[in-house]
């Protein structure tokens, strides 16, 4: 692994770190201890017990309002390193998590981690085949046992219900784009301000980019938007024909 590699990964590990750190500092930790040591008592094996064992050998808890990314974790076998959070991610978009933590954690980790693509497209797939788990919670799967659990994940799907709605797909895109395009620009900014040409041209380029990515992504909401209120109208016209 070259220098270039570890910082990145470092970047990605320090990044998640201190989401965490701030998370924790904001919240009430009381009930999250708590859940984790009725999951210790659970008997070995279970899905419950492997999430208190990891999270004991890693010096964490259970995250508020994110308890499910452990169990996912855990599950589907991702160890708590910067590559395969990245990867889990890759398989949880695969696996149907049209959301924007997955999406903004994906494009971040892609950027840094491009030595990995090939393995990221790889767990996208395996997502793909896999049976959804993205609304699986800790309190209701705790108590089964992991080994029965991934047997499950295993089986072939009665239905294609893993397609991928590309409106939805696009929507979520497009915004992704719009937050990565506002921190470009945000970053960039006090560079614009500098004396120095340098600055200004190493600054200028990429807050031009910045703002492409904004004005795509609103177009592209825009466009969706537009195309919904025309569907809606055909849709509105048929019905009064009718």
């Amino acid at each position: 692994m070259n220098i270039l590699q570890k910082i990145s990964r470092r970047i990605i590990k320090v990044s998640f770190d201190t989401s965490v750190w701030t998370i924790e500092y904001f919240s009430k930790m009381d009930k999250y201890h708590k859940q984790v040591d009725e999951l210790r008592k659970l008997e070995k094996g279970t899905l419950g017990k492997e999430i208190a064992d990891c999270l004991d050998n890693h010096n964490l808890t259970l995250v508020p309002k994110y308890e499910s990314h452990d169990l996912k974790h855990v599950l589907l076998d991702f160890k708590m390193t910067a590559e395969d959070e990245i990867r889990m991610q890759a398989f949880m978009i695969g696996n149907g998590n049209y959301s924007i933590p997955s999406f903004t954690i994906f494009f971040f980790g892609t950027l840094l981690l491009p030595d990995l693509w090939m393995t990221f497209y790889s767990d996208f797939k395996n997502g793909r085949n896999t049976v959804p788990v993205s609304e699986w919670t800790v309190e209701e799967y705790a108590f089964r046992p992991i080994n029965e659990l991934r047997t499950e994940l295993a089986k072939p799907k009665q239905e294609n219900i893993n397609s991928i709605d590309m409106k939805r797909f696009t929507q979520l895109t497009a915004m992704t784009a719009i937050i990565a395009g506002i921190f470009g620009m945000l970053f960039c900014l006090p560079y614009l301000f500098s004396s120095n040409m340098a600055d200004l041209v190493g600054a200028g380029f990429p807050f031009v980019g910045g703002a492409i990515l904004v004005v795509g992504g609103l177009l592209t909401l825009s466009n969706i938007s537009k195309g919904n209120k025309e569907s809606q109208q055909v849709i509105s016209t048929i019905a009064n024909a009718g």
